[in-house]
């Protein structure tokens, strides 16, 4: 899952951002409004994180420019303002969750969690292909019912090779919803990470190399 937080407060926008990544999440951070309009027209993600009072483009703004283009991504909404109005006025602006500050960090990533296996929402809980399963909720990947000892990276690139039903999924798209900002993108990271997961997933290879097309699993 890949997940965009819009928080301006930049030690707490890191702390949430540190404990969705322990969690098998990508995050990326915006500290102000502009900075997080700009990377949701660049990239794809899963759930936005967004705070209500920003610098720049306000929460408002963000959140109803998602609803306008129908983006699939869903809104996590934070605000200091925690009376019933405040959540009824951030709801009806398109938000899916509303969440009152200060808050729990469990209960942040419960409903985070949730959003993501949401109806509609890019991946189900639940994926698998010929004898191997991932349980999306869990983060447990099981081959022939012998549970995998995965990396949070190794687990997130198998998730979205399962989740595409044998479609090839390039090195950079896998680069863009595994790894955040800061990773180089000339690095041959992904192929690593797929060295080391086929060495876990053990025989038969099950994930396939496509010639200018990337990697798949359970293609024709």
């Amino acid at each position: 899952m890949r997940v965009l937080v819009v928080e301006d407060h930049e030690v707490l926008a890191k702390a949430v951002a540190a404990g969705l990544r322990r969690r098998g999440m990508t995050v990326d951070v915006s500290l102000d409004g502009d900075d997080a309009m700009d990377r949701l027209v660049a990239s794809r993600y899963d759930v936005v994180v967004l705070d209500r009072d920003l610098p720049g483009t306000g929460g408002d703004q963000i959140c109803a420019a998602l609803v306008a283009k129908r983006a699939e991504c869903r809104v996590l909404m934070l605000t200091a303002a925690g009376s019933v109005r405040d959540r009824v006025e951030g709801l009806r602006l398109g938000a899916d969750d509303y969440l009152p500050k200060p808050f729990e960090f469990l209960e942040m990533v419960a409903r985070v969690e949730a959003l993501g296996r949401r109806p509609g929402a890019p991946t189900p809980s639940r994926l698998s292909c010929r004898d191997v399963t991932l349980d999306a909720v869990r983060r447990v990947a099981t081959r022939g019912g012998r549970r995998l000892a995965l990396s949070p990276k190794e687990l997130a690139v198998l998730e979205c090779l399962l989740a595409v039903d044998g479609r090839p999924v390039p090195a950079e798209e896998l680069l863009e919803r595994v790894w955040d900002q800061a990773t180089d993108p000339f690095t041959a990271t992904v192929k690593t990470t797929i060295r080391r997961l086929r060495t876990k997933l053990g025989d038969p290879p099950i994930i396939e190399t496509v010639r200018e097309g990337g990697y798949r699993i359970g293609g024709p």
